[in-house]
């Protein structure tokens, strides 16, 4: 965490009465750092979705309701607290249009192709095939700070 992103996060917690020792997780957003975190400030982008088995991959564990994160831009620049409000894990061909649309980035249509792209590209670094059923994690969340 950079000095800009920690004055933030101490803001964040001095101002809701929250430990700043408490762990975050400090993210930006998939190759469109900057336009995405502008979709989080504006309230536009509520949801996000990622692979599963990334997470067994890299021996992460999966996100957890009310869990915090710091949301960085393009230069890695603090723009929002976020918190998980909900997170379903499902086949990526189940995935409802109202959560893809939550993504904020156009239509299903939309949605699909970018995700489709993205996750061949990490799945191929992995040595892995995206498949249309490969399971997704589903995280909906809400700006708790920023914005």
């Amino acid at each position: 965490m950079n000095n800009q992103t920690e004055k933030f996060w101490n803001e964040y917690c001095e101002k809701h009465g929250v430990d700043p020792s408490e762990a975050v997780d400090v993210f930006s957003f998939g190759t469109a750092a900057d336009e995405l975190a502008d979709l989080v400030k504006e309230g536009k982008k509520t949801a996000t979705c990622s692979a599963y088995v990334e997470y067994e991959w890299e021996e992460e564990p999966l996100p957890e309701k009310g869990e915090r994160s710091i949301v960085l831009d393009a230069s890695n620049e603090p723009a929002a607290v976020i918190e998980v409000t909900d997170v379903v894990i499902m086949p990526m061909n189940e995935v409802p249009e109202a959560f893809a649309l939550a993504e904020g980035e156009g239509d299903y249509q939309d949605w699909w192709n970018a995700h489709e792209t993205f996750f061949t590209e990490l799945l191929e670094s992995y040595g892995s095939a995206f498949r249309k059923d490969m399971l997704v994690v589903c995280e909906r969340f809400n700006v708790v700070y920023g914005g």
